[in-house]
């Protein structure tokens, strides 16, 4: 199992020069990582990676901590076997038509209704109706006489971590790109973690 950071570009489509299907790929920026510390049952607990990536401004990394020398540090659940400390972790690993699991923070969008955040039905918009895009009841009776903790409410959405698995369906060694199929989570310049 191979971890790695990125970062994502954008949204575009690829034609199958064969059949002529058209894909729609995300594109990501996959720099060289650097292995910050591997975690070990023996000393940590559990097995995991901290990976530092996209190498900080000067003023930062300068004032000495390894942290500042790296804009992106994540941990990752992946196989420690051959990784050290300092080692350089890049996207040889990853090949045409591999199945990858992508970790990322979705798109904050504030303050949201029912319908947006919850997907609710709307109300009746005929005549005489006031009741168009409201939750409804969310009162109990008299035991317990009070609203119990998870109710479906209007609040804060997004900005949440999101996984899913996906497929990689070309990767470019040259320039560092790789074109995953499908959305994935968060906004353009985002960074995401990969693990196949």
């Amino acid at each position: 199992m191979k971890g790695i950071i990125a970062q994502k570009l954008g949204m575009t489509r690829v034609i199958c020069p064969d059949t002529g299907k058209i894909t729609p790929v995300t594109v990501l920026f996959v720099p060289e990582a650097e292995v910050l510390q591997v975690k070990t049952v023996d000393t940590d607990g559990y097995s995991a990676v901290v990976l530092g990536g996209f190498p900080s401004t000067k003023k930062l990394a300068d004032k000495g901590n390894i942290s500042n020398k790296f804009a992106v540090i994540k941990e990752l659940d992946i196989d420690t076997d051959g990784l050290e400390k300092g080692a350089k972790v890049s996207l040889d690993g990853l090949e045409d038509g591999m199945e990858v699991k992508i970790s990322g923070t979705s798109k904050g969008r504030g303050f949201s209704g029912v319908i947006k955040r919850h997907n609710f039905a709307r109300g009746r918009e005929t005549h005489g109706s006031h009741h168009h895009r409201e939750p409804g009841s969310v009162g109990m009776c008299a035991k317990p006489g009070r609203i119990l903790k998870g109710k479906k409410m209007p609040g804060h959405y997004g900005v949440d971590k999101i996984t899913l698995k996906t497929k990689i369906v070309q990767v470019d060694t040259e320039n560092k790109l790789v074109a995953v199929r499908g959305a994935v989570p968060g906004a353009k310049k985002g960074y995401l973690t990969l693990i196949g």
